[in-house]
Order: C-alpha cells, then sequence, then structure tokens
C-alpha cells in the first residue's frame, strides 16, 4: 500500500474542482436529446441511429464503471479523474467534428468511457475526504448536482443547436474540460492508495451482456423480435456466468457483500429505475416539441425551465431536511411526482396544445428532482465502511448508467412500436428522409399519430417510477439522524 494522503485536505475545495467535470458528463448524457431532430435531418439518420448517440454515450460508460471506481483506489482518485477528463474533452472535440451518424456514434463511445473513469473518483472522494458528521450534506449536493445536470442538458443544448449549430453541443466541453482539469489539479488532494487485481474477465462478461441486451431491445422493432429475442436471452444468459464469476474470484468487480445492507440494495434498485427515467424522458418530449409544436430547439428546451428552477430551488432544502430526518418519506414523494410528472405529460402530448399547460407538467418533474437524487445517494453511501469506497461508488454509478442505457434502448423501441401502430411500419425508419426531411415539423396529417406515440411512451415512464416509489417502502429507518 501507498500512502499519498493530503496533510491539510479541504474537502469543501476538492469537492467544487471535481464537480465541475462530473457536471459536465452527466449533461452530456441528456444534451444530446435536444439535437435529434436536426441529426435526424443533417446527418439523415433514422430514430434508432439517433437514439444510439446517446445509447452508444451511456453503454460506454456504464460498462467500464465496474473497474475504474477500483482503478481509483488503486493508483488515486486524483489521476484516474485527470486522465478521464483529457480523454473526454478530446472526444468531445472528435463529436463536434463528426460528418456521418456513424463517426459520431464511435467517438461517442469514446467520449463515454472518459466519462466512466470520472465519474466513480467523485463519489469516492466524497466518502474519503469528508468527516463523517459532513458526509452527508455533500452527499446531498453531490445528487442533487446529478438531478439538475440532466435538466440543464437540454437547455443549454437548444440555446447552443439554434446560435450555432448542433456540433457546439459537443465543443462547448473543450474549455470546460481546460477550466475542469486545472481546478482538479490544484484543488484535489492526492488520496492514499490501495492494492486492487483487476477481474478483466468480469469486465468482458459485463460488456458481452450489456451489448446483447441493449442492441436487442433496442434494433427489435426494426429488425424483427424473432431475430433479438435469442440475442437479448444470451445478454442475459452471460450476465448470469458474470455474477456466478463474480462468486468466484478474490477481489469481484462487484462485492456481493455490499447487497447485504438492505439500504444499498434498495436505493440501487431505485437509482437504476430513476436513471432509466432521467436519461429518457426528455428524448419523446423534445421530438414532440420540435415535431409537433414547431419549436426551434431553444424554445423546445426552455420547456424544461421550469423544472431546473423548481429543482434547483428545493434541491437545497431537501438536502437539509434528509440529513436530520428519515429519507424515505422525501424520496418516495419524489418518484410519485415523477410518477405524476410522466402521466401528465403524456396527457398533454397533443397537436396545438398550450404552452402554459406543458409548463405546469414541467415543474412537477422539478419537484421529482429535487426530492429524489439527494435522498437516495444519502440512503446508498450511509452505511458503507471506508474500504468499499470505490466499490460501492463503482456499483451505485453502474447502476444508475445501466438504467440510463438500458432505458434509452428500451425508449427507443417503444417510440418505434408506438410509431408503427399509430403511422403505420416504417414510419421511425424513414424520419431523416424524404421531402419532409428539410423541416423539423411534421404536416398536420402525421402529427396527432407522432404526438399520441410519444404519450404513450411516457405512460410507460410513469409506470417505471411507480415502481420505483414502491422499492422505497423496503428501505431500513436510518439509525440515527442529525440533530436539527
Amino acid at each position: 500500500m501507498t500512502s499519498t494522503v493530503s496533510t491539510t485536505p479541504r474537502p469543501w475545495r476538492a469537492f467544487s474542482a471535481l464537480i465541475i467535470g462530473f457536471f459536465m458528463i452527466l449533461v452530456d448524457s441528456t444534451i444530446v436529446m435536444v439535437a435529434m431532430p436536426a441529426l435526424i435531418r443533417e446527418l439523415g439518420a433514422g430514430l434508432s441511429e439517433a437514439v444510439w448517440v446517446t445509447s452508444a454515450y451511456l453503454l460506454a460508460y456504464a460498462v467500464p464503471l465496474l473497474i475504474t471506481g477500483r482503478l481509483g483506489d488503486r493508483v488515486g482518485p486524483r489521476r484516474v479523474y485527470l486522465i478521464g477528463l483529457v480523454v473526454f474533452t478530446l472526444a468531445s472535440l472528435w463529436c463536434g467534428f463528426a460528418d456521418t451518424i456513424t463517426m459520431l456514434i464511435v467517438a461517442r463511445v469514446v467520449q463515454g468511457f472518459g466519462a466512466s473513469l470520472m465519474a466513480p473518483q467523485t463519489m469516492t472522494v466524497i466518502t474519503r475526504v469528508f468527516p463523517p458528521e459532513e458526509r452527508g450534506p455533500a452527499m446531498g449536493v453531490w445528487g442533487a448536482v446529478a438531478g439538475i445536470a440532466m435538466i440543464v442538458g437540454p437547455i443549454v443544448g437548444g440555446l447552443l443547436i439554434d446560435g450555432l449549430g448542433w456540433q457546439w453541443i459537443f465543443f462547448i466541453n473543450v474549455p470546460v474540460g481546460v477550466i475542469a482539469f486545472i481546478a482538479a489539479w490544484m484543488l484535489v488532494p492526492q488520496l492514499e492508495t490501495h492494492s486492487h487485481r483487476f477481474d478483466w474477465f468480469g469486465v468482458v462478461l459485463s460488456a458481452v451482456a450489456m451489448f446483447a441486451i441493449v442492441f436487442g431491445i433496442q434494433e427489435g422493432e426494426q429488425i424483427g423480435w424473432g431475430t433479438t429475442w435469442p440475442l437479448i436471452a444470451g445478454g442475459v444468459a452471460v450476465m448470469a456466468v458474470f455474477f456466478w464469476w463474480q462468486r468466484q474470484v478474490d477481489e469481484p468487480l462487484i462485492p456481493l457483500e455490499l447487497f447485504r445492507d438492505r439500504n444499498f440494495s434498495g436505493a440501487n434498485i431505485v437509482i437504476f429505475l430513476v436513471g432509466a427515467i432521467a436519461a429518457t424522458s426528455a428524448i419523446p418530449q423534445m421530438l414532440y416539441f420540435q415535431s409537433v409544436l414547431g419549436l426551434s430547439p431553444t424554445g423546445a428546451a426552455l420547456m424544461l425551465l421550469p423544472m431546473a428552477l423548481v429543482g434547483a430551488v428545493l434541491a437545497p432544502f431537501m438536502g437539509k431536511i434528509v440529513q436530520r430526518r428519515d429519507p424515505r418519506p422525501v424520496a418516495f414523494t419524489g418518484l410519485v411526482a415523477f410518477g405524476l410528472g410522466c402521466a401528465l405529460f403524456g396527457l398533454v402530448m397533443t397537436p396545438g396544445r398550450e404552452i402554459w399547460q406543458i409548463l405546469l407538467v414541467s415543474a412537477v418533474f422539478g419537484v421529482a428532482n429535487a426530492c429524489t437524487w439527494g435522498p437516495t445517494s444519502i440512503t446508498a453511501t450511509r452505511n458503507l465502511p471506508m474500504r468499499m469506497a470505490g466499490a460501492g461508488s463503482g456499483v451505485y454509478n453502474t447502476t444508475r448508467q445501466l438504467g440510463a442505457v438500458l432505458g434509452s434502448a428500451a425508449i427507443a423501441a417503444i417510440m418505434t412500436a408506438r410509431l408503427a401502430e399509430h403511422l403505420g411500419e416504417g414510419s421511425a425508419q424513414h424520419m431523416g428522409q424524404g421531402p419532409a426531411a428539410a423541416s423539423s415539423v411534421l404536416p398536420s396529417f402525421l402529427q396527432d399519430g407522432f404526438a399520441r406515440a410519444m404519450g404513450d411512451s411516457m405512460y410507460v415512464l410513469a409506470v417505471v417510477a411507480l415502481c420505483a416509489a414502491i422499492a422505497v417502502l423496503f428501505w431500513e429507518r436510518p439509525k440515527t439522524t442529525a440533530a436539527a
């Protein structure tokens, strides 16, 4: 073991430096959603190809998380974070210069890998540099930042696309990445490292399983479920082998002992489902706003402004409440709000809908975000022993990202199926082709069916949110709470 502990750690300064990069990589999980009509139009992509721009990033982000948390423990979270930041920033530049949908998807894979190096280090540093009495507030802020980033992405993306073009949703990461690198280099301390062996076979098994499942789900409507169901089943089988293998190795990627803590297990179930909602709900919304209501990318993104404002205002108060009291009622309220918001969005998605009605529904999502992210992250980490900090943060981040990547695959399949139901077979595949491709607005005779298809997908997400709310009921009451 090599000891390189900072003698005078300043936890909030380190946290502030890391949060710049963490915010950036989460924004990139959602910022592409507002650009989908532009990608379909300018790169001649189909709906599924456009969704792959998001799915490829999330998949490349999720799978390596099983090992990048441990990598930070072994060589130092600061070093791994900085390497990941360089990879992410350079890949962002590549994304901006991509001139085909295929090149963009490949560049997004590299970008996602850079993000996977960065993300678990933020949670590890929080767990290791903050004293126990300050760790709860820090995790509350960390969770709030994660939630806010998911909704700021589309808003920033809309402004950039209208003003400069879709390429700038990636170019903007370059100056931000440089600032984040300097801040982390100066303010994040070197921390104690621990020797770890890496289960590369486990990484390969998990990667193969996830790709097979995601590809099978996302492409099932287009190439036929008869072809993809065996692929999905094979992915599930490989995943079962992966979990069997985790019991055989001395140092598994996923220490199953973590799940003996009911709160850690329950929080991971919730964050998996919330990750699916957060990463996918904006996809049908953005397509509806631009293709049916005829809003510009900026106008479409501003439909989510009440969500961002309400979430930003409420998040600090929710953080204080859950630090002092049982977080379960707050998380349950947030997840019910998620379900209500998704259902209401499904209801209001019709041609000619009044803007003020959409804004009211967006505010419900703000309540949901403020009440969900902080309590869930605090619950997941409350009982983690220090020696499991890297592994626990890696598992938690992986769970959230797996929810996001499976959610993006599922929403693509659901939208494709509902478009086929309402508009006819092949409608989703040919969205970027034909005379209408020059404009993001659909002809009036297609708008009703398209809006209904997008609304149907939101109803599915409402059910997912309610399942997450039920999972909160199985969390244990915290043994101690801070004094009011």
